[in-house]
């Protein structure tokens, strides 16, 4: 049976269905869309998140993205909410509700005591003229012509149009706080997200007697001993002072020993690499990487005023999971 059945031509016919639906949705991005955005941007309290069944499903996600980008905001099952849980909500909040019909039995029976308590609602149904639509401050209209099911019954196109609806909400509100990447970070400590957005250089430099370090006096000899032993492949130059005067690598020497120079006797200052590239301690090692590859180098001294504290190569964020 599945070596005859095209399911290529079926999954691109549910492609199709769903744009076509998330085309006719961005014609709802209007002046109810504003004022549900500024409800949950002027919010006091916390943004708490309805939906039964499918719908339950997609408030999850909406709320988990609401909380990810500086808007406090969490889930409340209905049927739960009618047995205690509706004691999470407070007048401060605000309340999306999401139901396609407007009619889940299991909001309507909260929204007597939602709307006692005088808090706001926003609903997101596919049909303005639903109970919940009424009820509600502002309704975001979420009406697909066809579901994706060629039965036109398991929620599949309104599903992913009011998942994309409450992604537009989010983002929008997210950049009207002008919520930036390190707050971004702080919501997200784990994994390699993590890593990027809150390691920072002075984590993972070489610093101390780890440092490859020589001054300008020594010889290439002496700069080979500081690579090997310090086994990052480079070495920093600095003058009695500790100041940075410049870089020898392996491919420095690759070059050197082409040209026949002698080891033993030239000094390493006669043959460094001047002004090179640098990196203060305090920018996150993703903007370190960065700096790496679009100067095709391996690797990066850490300075503050000019005065040499760290050093570090691709291996050692590669190491620390921001590579």
């Amino acid at each position: 049976m599945s070596g005859q059945f095209d399911f290529c031509s079926h999954g691109k016919k549910v492609l199709n269905t769903e744009l076509q639906a998330l085309e006719k949705i961005r014609d709802y991005i209007d002046n109810s869309f504003t004022l549900a955005c500024e409800l949950i941007l002027h919010c006091q309290g916390k943004v708490i998140v309805m939906g039964m069944g499918k719908s339950g499903h997609i408030g999850r996600k909406i709320a988990a993205t609401l909380a990810s980008t500086g808007t406090p905001a969490f889930f409340v099952h209905p049927g739960e909410a009618s047995h205690g849980d509706l004691g999470m909500i407070k007048k401060s909040d605000v309340v999306i509700a999401i139901s396609n019909s407007g009619e889940a039995v299991e909001i309507l029976a909260l929204l007597p005591v939602i709307k006692r308590l005088g808090i706001a609602m926003i609903s997101m149904t596919g049909k303005p003229e639903s109970s919940m639509a009424k009820m509600a401050q502002v309704n975001l209209q979420v009406t697909v012509d066809k579901e994706a099911c060629p039965l036109n019954l398991a929620p599949t196109s309104s599903t992913t149009a009011t998942l994309v609806m409450g992604d537009a909400v989010a983002i929008s509100v997210m950049e009207a706080r002008g919520f930036t990447a390190d707050d971004f970070a702080l919501s997200h400590p784990g994994g390699a997200l993590g890593r990027k957005l809150l390691l920072r250089i002075a984590d993972v430099m070489h610093s101390g007697e780890l440092l490859p370090v020589i001054e300008e006096h020594a010889s290439i000899k002496d700069a080979l001993l500081e690579i090997s032993h310090k086994g990052l492949g480079m070495t920093a130059i600095v003058d009695h002072n500790q100041q940075l005067r410049g870089i020898f690598t392996d491919g420095d020497l690759r070059r050197l020993l082409d040209n026949h120079i002698d080891i033993h006797n030239t000094r390493i200052g006669e043959v460094m690499s001047s002004n090179p590239r640098t990196i203060s301690p305090q920018l996150l090692a993703a903007e370190g990487l960065k700096l790496m590859e679009d100067n095709k180098i391996n690797g990066l001294l850490v300075t503050e005023d000019n005065q040499l504290v760290g050093a570090l190569n691709m291996h050692d964020l590669l190491k620390a999971g921001v590579l």
